[in-house]
């Protein structure tokens, strides 16, 4: 467990569950549990445990294949949510304070690799998004919007390959994301919110 991890459960357990759960949108459980849901699935949070278990079977592969971007950023969803409306004003990372660092070295997002996969395939791209409880929305060709952590929707909008242009893919936060979380853990759902749907 990493020295971040391992801050983030002794904050947590300082916290007021009723606090956390109104401002993060989740439930508190009997087992003092937090039930936060990531991509439509539930996940149990235990801070007395430092546990995290997936609770449908399909969300196994969260823990198994991306823990390292879903773990630290749950907690910090649950130890940093604030109680304000998303504005549903969609802003690029780029456009964040600090944000070149999703464009450096391997914070690289794999943004080309999803244009690659779905460039020719617009069905599958919504397909997947739809398997992931994403919502569809109307930009680009084909663009969905997840929900990997509450409060935290990441909209992913595609760009179909034609004789003039490659397929592309971009991804974009809401706008209060920055009063919400800490740019590093904004780029652990990103990264996230694109390596599930590839």
């Amino acid at each position: 467990m990493s020295t971040g991890e391992e801050k983030a459960w002794e904050d947590l357990n300082n916290l007021n569950p009723s606090d956390v759960c109104r401002k993060a949108q989740v439930f508190y459980d009997k087992e003092n549990s937090y039930i936060v849901k990531s991509f439509g699935m539930d996940f149990s949070v235990h801070p007395g445990k430092r546990a995290i278990k997936n609770i449908q079977p399909e969300g196994e592969i969260i823990l198994n294949k991306y823990s390292y971007f879903f773990n630290l950023s749950a907690l910090c969803c649950l130890i940093n949510a604030k109680d304000i409306p998303l504005s549903g004003k969609l802003v690029k990372p780029a456009g964040l304070k600090g944000g070149a660092i999703f464009f450096r070295g391997s914070h690289v997002l794999p943004l080309d690799k999803l244009a690659e996969r779905y460039g020719n395939d617009k069905a599958g791209f919504i397909e997947k998004g739809k398997k992931l409880n994403g919502n569809l929305m109307n930009y680009g060709d084909a663009s969905v919007e997840l929900l990997p952590l509450p409060g935290i929707p990441v909209t992913l909008i595609l760009w179909l390959s034609d004789d003039e242009f490659p397929a592309r893919a971009d991804l974009l936060f809401d706008s209060t994301c920055e009063q919400r979380l800490p740019l590093d853990i904004l780029w652990s759902i990103a990264m996230m919110s694109v390596l599930v749907i590839l």
